[in-house]
């Protein structure tokens, strides 16, 4: 549901903070109200449970975060389910903002954003130069990775479905592994 009538950029928007509801994100100018299930908040729990778990037992694994203004450019501040980033970038106590693009971000299936998700945000996460995307589907039980072969890769030119009893891993996430049954069915 959208609750602006007139278009902000993304410096409008981000001047809001303190005076707009909960569960917003700027999406192509408009601010857009995001009102997750219980699936969607299950799933977001479980993930951001296994990163916190595997970033606490080893050194220098930095930092997950739940949702939070990421602004991507001038027209979309984005607030990804969860996102992680390197140690190097792990905000201080306090640090208001993350002060640029996560480097992995996870985006979870609401039946009323999924479209825009794959769509519009996707392809903007990608443009603005984050590293990976994951892409939950509460429906389909699978999770779809987007990620770029290598630093300098100038797109998510790695694309893969893990589904049934597939685990998902991730080069930015040495020695992490998290199986679709610990996502879906815990």
């Amino acid at each position: 549901m959208a609750v602006a009538v007139s278009s902000m950029t993304a410096a409008e928007y981000l001047a809001t903070a303190d005076s707009r509801p909960e569960r917003t994100e700027l999406i192509n100018g408009v601010v857009i109200v995001n009102e997750p299930r219980i699936p969607h908040a299950r799933v977001q729990l479980n993930i951001a449970y296994h990163l916190k778990l595997w970033i606490e037992q080893g050194v220098g694994r930095g930092y997950v975060g739940l949702p939070a203004d990421i602004p991507i450019n001038d027209r979309n501040v984005f607030a990804p389910d969860l996102w992680w980033v390197g140690e190097d970038r792990r905000p201080t106590l306090d640090q208001l903002d993350l002060g640029g693009l996560p480097d992995l971000v996870v985006e979870i299936r609401s039946p009323s954003t999924w479209r825009r998700d794959l769509a519009v945000k996707l392809p903007s996460y990608e443009a603005a130069g984050v590293a990976e995307a994951w892409y939950v589907d509460t429906e389909a039980s699978t999770l779809l990775v987007f990620r770029r072969s290598s630093p300098g890769a100038a797109a998510f030119d790695v694309r893969l479905e893990v589904r049934d009893d597939g685990q998902v891993t991730s080069p930015l996430l040495p020695g992490f592994a998290l199986s679709l049954r610990e996502i879906f069915w815990r």
